[in-house]
């Protein structure tokens, strides 16, 4: 991820955080709007014209590995003189703060008007400068929401976390992830389980299992896809007789490195499938070495969702994974 330069000086004052002085002292309302959502506080010319381009390259870009085409997240326009209290208590504010004069920068800042809010503030002295820094930190800025969305979602669980479903696991594994409230437990042996939370027309899915570290090379995705073929295939079976998971062979996985919680784990994204029948959707998973380091440690999400988008449920599985922790 590319470092960028983070504008902290207190010097510079901008209209959309001027008031955020109110509520000092006081408790912030909650936040509003829908999972996914940013609001663009840019005038109608920036949206129309290629810092506006810019803008919607990033943030509204196809989100990878999903069956069908869904953006990073929604987003919606609003002139600064449009920006009311409603505006303002959106859970996601991206603002763009163009002027002679100004310095080149990002600034993120969290619980401005609402609380959980993230507002990400790009500055510039002009509007193809600003083009030109969110295109150069594109990745920075999607972080900062990704993270938002991904904070979220694992603070709601704590609130409504299925203990026992943690302690099951962490007894098993060394550690866990928090599940939200209607999750249980489908299938579970020495070194497999299956955590799901289902309704009439979806499924999310954890799996988390376990074989024992032998190398480095074992993180490699060609690795990592060929253990996952052979657990899924003897313990996640699908709705026909003899039907089971499979990794679609078709397409090339999403490969990277990340860290969450201090743990380092190689992540893979792409789609699942079904042999024998004719099921599948998009599943990302996180592979990392056990506390002692004698393990590989595997936890998965996946969704089923024919009838709907898919992008929310799977950041809702994805928040499940990140949120590992030690016992």
């Amino acid at each position: 991820m590319r470092k960028i330069a983070f504008l902290i000086a207190t010097a510079i004052l901008l209209p959309l955080l001027a008031g955020c002085e109110e509520n000092k002292g006081g408790a912030l309302p909650a936040i509003s709007g829908k999972a996914g959502e940013i609001i663009v506080v840019a005038n109608k010319a920036q949206w129309e014209a290629e810092v506006g381009n810019r803008i919607r390259g990033v943030l509204a870009a196809e989100y990878d590995y999903l069956p069908q085409k869904e953006p990073l997240f929604n987003l919606a326009n609003v002139p600064e003189a449009s920006v009311n209290k409603l505006i303002k208590v959106h859970r996601n504010l991206f603002y763009l703060n163009v002027g002679e004069g100004k310095t080149t920068g990002m600034q993120v800042r969290n619980d401005v008007y609402a609380s959980p809010q993230t507002v990400v503030v790009v500055t510039a002295p002009d509007d193809n400068t600003a083009a030109e820094f969110i295109k150069a930190n594109g990745e920075s800025i999607v972080e900062a929401f990704e993270k938002a969305e991904r904070d979220r979602l694992i603070s709601n669980a704590k609130l409504y976390e299925e203990v026992k479903l943690r302690e099951l696991v962490s007894n098993k594994f060394g550690g866990s992830p928090i599940f939200p409230n209607g999750y249980t437990l489908k299938k579970q042996t020495p070194d497999f389980v299956w955590i799901s939370y289902e309704t009439s027309y979806t499924i999310q899915g954890i799996l988390i299992y376990s074989y024992p570290y032998e190398n480095d090379s074992q993180l490699t995705m060609e690795k990592l896809i060929q253990k996952r073929n052979e657990v899924v295939k003897e313990n996640v079976p699908a709705t026909s007789e003899g039907s089971y998971m499979i990794t679609n062979p078709t397409i090339v996985p999403g490969f990277r490195e990340v860290e969450y919680n201090g743990i380092k784990k190689a992540e893979v994204r792409s789609l699942w499938d079904t042999y024998g029948d004719f099921m599948g959707g998009p599943f990302v998973s996180q592979a990392f070495r056990s506390k002692d380091g004698n393990s590989i440690i595997v936890t998965e999400g996946f969704v089923y969702a024919p009838k709907y988008n898919k992008r929310n449920y799977l950041r809702q599985v994805e928040s499940i994974l990140c949120s590992f922790e030690w016992k």
